[in-house]
C-alpha cells in the first residue's frame, strides 16, 4: 500500500495557509487598483488618520461625480494638506482621490503610492485624469498658512490636455490641535481660449489667485487653547 510523504516545505506551506486563509476574507491579497492605491489598508490606518486631523469638508458639491479633475490646494510646509485633502475628500465624495508628490524611494515612496500618492510626473498626472481620476497636486508650499504659492504650472498643463476642469482646495490646519478645514472652490475657467505653454500658465495664476480669495476669506489659528476660529464666506 502506497504510503504519502509530505514534504517539511509543502506541510509548512499547507500549515501558512491554514493561517492566512481567515485574514484573505478580510484583506485580499489583489486589494490595490490600477494605480497602486489600496482601499482596505486606507480604510485600517482611518481611525490613525482622525487622530491626527478632523476634517470640516465643504464644497465638495462642485466636483464631478464621474468625471476626471484636477485639485489644486494650497499648502504649509510639512502640513501634509494634499494628504489629508485626498482622505477627507474620497471619504465624502465616495470615489478615490489621490495626491501628487510621492517619492520615489523606499519605503516611502510605496506606501505612499497604497496611500493613493502619485509621482510628481505630468505624465503619470495626464495618466490617472484620462482615466476619469480625482487628482489633489499642491501649490508651492508656504510659512505662513494663508498664503497661496506659486501653482505648478506643468502640472495645470495635464489638466489642459486632459480637458478636465481645474478646482481650487483652500486647506488650513491647526498646528497644535486636530482642527483642519478642506474647502473646494467652483472651477477655474481659462479667461480665454489658448493654445500652447501659455495656456497651461494662465491658468496656473488664475488659479492661485482663487486660492488666495479663498484663504482670505478663512479665520486664522487663535492663540492659546481655543480652536481654530472659522470665519464664514460669503
Amino acid at each position: 500500500m502506497a504510503q504519502l510523504i509530505e514534504f517539511p516545505i509543502k506541510a509548512a506551506t499547507r500549515a501558512g495557509n491554514a493561517l492566512t486563509e481567515p485574514l484573505r476574507s478580510i484583506w485580499p491579497i489583489h486589494s490595490v487598483d490600477d494605480y497602486g492605491r489600496d482601499p482596505h489598508l486606507i480604510g485600517a490606518l482611518a481611525p490613525f488618520a482622525r487622530l491626527r486631523w478632523d476634517v470640516t469638508v465643504g464644497g465638495d458639491h462642485h466636483l464631478p461625480a464621474r468625471t476626471g479633475a484636477l485639485l489644486v490646494c494650497n499648502s504649509r510646509r510639512f502640513s501634509l494638506s494634499s494628504v489629508y485633502a485626498a482622505l477627507a475628500l474620497s471619504e465624502v465624495t465616495g470615489r478615490p482621490v489621490r495626491f501628487v508628490g510621492r517619492p520615489d524611494i523606499a519605503p516611502v515612496g510605496p506606501f505612499m503610492r497604497r496611500l493613493g500618492g502619485l509621482l510628481a510626473n505630468p505624465n503619470e498626472v495626464l495618466g490617472a485624469l484620462r482615466h476619469h481620476e480625482l487628482v489633489v497636486i499642491s501649490a508651492e508650499g508656504t510659512s505662513h498658512p494663508r498664503n497661496a504659492g506659486a501653482v505648478p504650472h506643468e502640472l495645470v498643463g495635464s489638466a489642459v490636455v486632459a480637458g478636465v476642469p481645474v478646482f481650487p482646495v483652500a486647506t488650513m490646519s491647526s498646528t497644535v490641535g486636530r482642527a483642519a478645514r478642506v474647502e473646494v472652490g467652483p472651477q477655474v475657467r481659462p479667461r480665454r481660449k489658448r493654445r500652447g505653454p501659455l495656456a497651461e500658465v494662465e491658468l496656473a495664476e488664475q488659479v492661485q489667485h482663487h486660492l488666495q480669495r479663498m484663504l482670505d476669506g478663512f479665520g486664522g489659528v487663535q492663540t492659546g487653547v481655543a480652536p481654530i476660529d472659522w470665519l464664514a464666506e460669503g
